[in-house]
């Protein structure tokens, strides 16, 4: 992360002069203490924390956001944590053993993950809660003492690295934007040309109809990067497909819109909502404070889904599935509300507009931009809705994932004059 005029001091305030509530009132805590070296995981070593959150199988959880589960880690506002992450690829099917799959890709047993193993351990008494839920798994929660509804966590990603050397995509005749349920999809559309595979090119635990593409990642030029085919190596750009902090209580988003509420009471992990989740948002990657809203008491936040590259959109319907390890510092705003997921880098502010339809999350995008530049900018509504037309960048962040994530671009840099 550059330092510049927008450092994370800049940030806050920006956050809590446009809502009006004092920054000295609005910040919590006073910072890391006790920090200590970080050891193992594949962590570099340049970054201190205050916790480690492991991903033991007490520490994770599959397809679901629970409510008031037992605290992982609790923390104070402004602390540091290190958390490791587990990639769903290879560790979720109770039928195949993740040498058996993961040796049919060429992965070495010295770089399966443990604790990948001892997770897969524990499938089978987790697979009666799991049917209604999504296919990720989760480290957390985490706590953050002092958090309550109408609060706002912001999370400051200082620092993720690969666990292991490799990372899967994959990808199917009608997987992805070519999916029935894509909300694009219209009868008589046609899938992709991908033949079928079968025995023994099948690898155990993959569908027919699904290629699962193995990526090395490694050094190339002294740069991280993952080595597509000869000739083709593409940048590492990782981050958590998942932050999300618990949802509020009797309020669900399914795989449909009119999906009824799932009998567990646990939010499925696939489709993103107010509580962040699975936004898949590429752009939450170091250098980048994420803020969520607070609707249940400590937070409750939850990270997982982790990603080594992936374009916007992850039109496949996934990206580099890859095992990380990542330091998060979580500042608790105390008595800010903020609807939905927002966003920020020394750059920009990035708006977030979530909902099944793509037309629906483009209009909430541009609604939470002219909101936010009337509300810290001091625009008048035609002003900043002329500004959003003219400066702001939206992307088609996620597309695949039931509800779909629009997200703007607000340059700082023209504020600066």
């Amino acid at each position: 992360m550059s330092t510049n005029h927008w450092s994370t001091a800049s940030r806050r305030s920006v956050l809590a002069a446009g809502l009006a509530v004092p920054l000295a009132a609005a910040v919590g805590g006073t910072g890391t203490t006790q920090a200590h070296a970080a050891p193992g995981s594949g962590h570099s070593g340049r970054m201190r924390y205050d916790h480690h959150l492991r991903s033991t199988p007490d520490h994770l959880h599959w397809g679901g956001f629970p409510i008031g589960w037992e605290p992982a880690v609790t923390m104070r506002s402004g602390q540091v944590v290190r958390v490791d992450t587990l990639s769903h690829q290879g560790f979720t099917n109770p039928n195949v053993h993740p040498h058996d799959y993961f040796s049919a890709f060429g992965v070495k047993p010295r770089e399966i993950l443990d604790d990948g193993i001892a997770f897969w351990e524990t499938l089978p008494e987790r697979q009666a809660t799991n049917r209604q839920y999504g296919g990720h798994v989760l480290t957390g929660p985490i706590y953050v003492r002092g958090a309550e509804p109408g609060d706002t966590v912001a999370i400051d990603i200082l620092e993720i690295d690969t666990r292991v050397p490799y990372g899967f995509n994959n990808t199917a005749p009608t997987g992805g934007v070519m999916a029935e349920f894509y909300p694009g999809w219209r009868a008589g559309d046609a899938g992709l040309d991908i033949p079928a595979q079968i025995p023994p090119d099948l690898p155990a635990g993959v569908w027919p109809d699904v290629r699962t593409h193995l990526y090395r990642t490694g050094l190339h030029r002294g740069k991280e990067v993952v080595f597509f085919a000869d000739g083709i190596v593409v940048p590492t750009h990782k981050f958590p497909g998942i932050i999300a902090v618990a949802s509020p209580t009797g309020e669900f988003i399914g795989n449909t819109e009119d999906a009824p509420p799932p009998a567990t009471g646990v939010q499925n992990s696939t489709p993103p909502g107010k509580f962040g989740g699975n936004m898949d948002v590429r752009d939450l990657t170091v250098g980048t404070t994420l803020y969520l809203p607070v609707f249940q008491p400590g937070a409750q936040i939850f990270i997982g889904d982790p990603h080594s590259c992936q374009g916007d959109g992850e039109v496949s319907g996934t990206a580099v599935e890859h095992s990380l390890a990542g330091t998060f510092r979580v500042t608790l705003i105390k008595n800010v509300a903020t609807e939905l997921p927002w966003a920020e880098t020394d750059d920009h502010w990035i708006m977030m507009g979530i909902h099944w339809d793509l037309d629906r999350a483009m209009r909430f995008a541009v609604q939470k931009t002219v909101d936010f530049l009337v509300t810290t900018q001091g625009m008048t509504v035609p002003k900043a809705y002329s500004f959003a037309s003219i400066a702001v960048n939206y992307h088609n962040a996620e597309v695949v994932d039931r509800t779909q994530v629009v997200t703007g671009f607000i340059p700082k840099s023209v504020f600066r004059h």
